[in-house]
């Protein structure tokens, strides 16, 4: 089996928060993979033409970017990296507003669910 190819970023491209890092630790841990990573995208869609799609991996694909940060490890796609650049991952217990949220300082517009934003 061939090597997977990817380069290691670092916190400039994303930071994960603590709330963030213990969820996420707890998630990887209860599907057995302690090692696994989350995978943030940027996708089109949404009300502002791009939202994030997140999903727990076992680790980087080719040509991704891992970031270890706070414990746990992110991967990053290198077209989603630039939208995503200095990015930070939080996460709430809210009912109403909860979940993963991550704040980027390249979204000029968001819209009010908070799920999509334009760079």
């Amino acid at each position: 089996m061939e090597a997977v190819q990817y380069r290691i970023g670092n916190e400039k491209l994303i930071r994960v928060l603590g709330a963030a890092s213990e969820r996420l630790r707890s998630l990887l841990s209860k599907q057995g993979r302690p090692g696994g990573a989350l995978r943030v995208a940027v996708i089109g869609g949404g009300c502002s033409g791009l939202q994030y799609k997140m999903d727990l991996v076992d680790g980087p694909a080719n040509r991704d970017i891992l970031v270890e940060s706070n414990q746990v490890r992110v991967v990053v796609d290198p077209k989603s990296a630039l939208f995503v650049s200095g990015s930070e991952l939080d996460y709430s217990d809210d009912l109403q507003k909860g979940g993963f949220k991550v704040t980027n300082p390249n979204a000029v517009a968001h819209c009010s669910c908070g799920e999509s934003f334009s760079a």
